[in-house]
């Protein structure tokens, strides 16, 4: 093939919006005639690597978007951590039936038995199932509901927590929030019932959850 049609070639791929074609052709092309592929063999391999590189793409960029401080997985969870926790359970909240259904999920327990992990790698699994998610410890969230609110914007952040199919708010409890900071909070909750998930991870027994909410959070599903 002829450098200036390959060139141009190129050229008409950037502009498609085909990169990957536009990196792997010549190679692909090589390794079709030496295999005496048809054209059709040709073009299918090459437009499943464009398809393969934009959903790999589109998770990155979901993950990136969720906001989780760590990537962790089930891999790297040590169940014999917790061993009244069902990892059968976890398991099939990770295929996200659950988040589809827009039910809700809370794990109670105390420092240090993987509570943070497992949400993350809950958040990580509806990623990778298409899924959008966003991540916040429940201070985190506070502070950006009342900054938001300071600038007149809360509606706008209101509206990005409402695309999200799942919303995970992590160490609930933890840290002392001011009356406004939790009626923020559970604004949040409130908007999103039984029209988005939320997964929240506390130190606080759900009997104790009086001392953050002034009337009951509305939590679907308990797992501890």
């Amino acid at each position: 093939m002829a450098d200036a049609t390959i060139e141009l070639l190129k050229a008409q791929l950037r502009q498609l919006r085909l990169p990957t074609i536009g990196r792997e052709f010549e190679k692909l092309a090589r390794d079709a005639a030496a295999s005496n592929q048809t054209f059709a063999q040709f073009l299918l391999r090459l437009t499943e690597l464009e398809l393969a590189t934009g959903a790999a793409n589109a998770v990155a960029s979901w993950i990136k978007d969720a906001g989780f401080p760590v990537e962790k997985d089930f891999d790297t969870y040590d169940f014999t951590v917790m061993p009244q926790l069902s990892k059968p359970k976890i398991l099939e909240l990770a295929r996200g039936e659950w988040i589809a259904q827009k039910s809700n999920c809370c794990f109670v327990g105390s420092h240090g038995t993987g509570k943070t992990h497992i949400s993350i790698a809950l958040g990580l699994a509806a990623c990778c199932a298409g899924l959008r998610v966003r991540f916040f410890t429940a201070a985190e969230l506070v502070s950006r509901l009342e900054k938001e609110q300071k600038q007149d914007t809360p509606d706008r952040f209101l509206t990005q927590l409402d695309r999200a199919h799942l919303l995970i708010c992590d160490e609930l409890g933890y840290v002392t929030m001011s009356r406004g900071g939790v009626e923020l909070l559970f604004r949040v909750f409130g908007d999103r019932y039984e029209r988005g998930s939320i997964l929240v991870t506390s130190n606080l027994p759900f009997s104790e959850w009086g001392q953050i909410f002034l009337g009951p959070a509305r939590i679907d599903r308990r797992f501890t």
